[in-house]
């Protein structure tokens, strides 16, 4: 391996040692119409109601929403930034293997 493939090596595995905690899923927020007739959400154009955040992620292949509060937002965004950047640096490493086989020529070019 290069040094230059172990230098980037490290420096990712180094940012993934600093991450704190990484909480599975993403925040979404939502919009809803209700079902009072009369309402503006019904109106054109409609005004929706919320947002109203929520956790989704997927458990056992299926995908579960939880509604939050504003303060959970809040607390636990940096959890959610975390997971993204573990998930960009994991792909990095990915990257990085699959150059480390193509320079030492015994993997086919992709």
């Amino acid at each position: 391996m290069s040094r230059s493939l172990k230098q980037r090596r490290a420096a990712i595995l180094s940012e993934i040692a600093q991450l704190g905690p990484a909480m599975p899923g993403s925040l979404v927020f939502r919009h809803n119409r209700c079902r009072r007739p009369g309402c503006r959400c019904h109106a054109d154009p409609p005004q929706l109601h919320g947002p109203y955040p929520a956790w989704t992620r997927k458990v056992d292949g299926k995908t579960v929403t939880r509604s939050v509060s504003p303060e959970q937002v809040e607390r636990y965004q940096p959890w959610f930034d975390n997971a993204r950047r573990l998930r960009e640096l994991t792909d990095q490493l990915r990257q990085l293997a699959i150059e480390e086989a193509q320079a030492e020529g015994n993997w086919p070019d992709t």
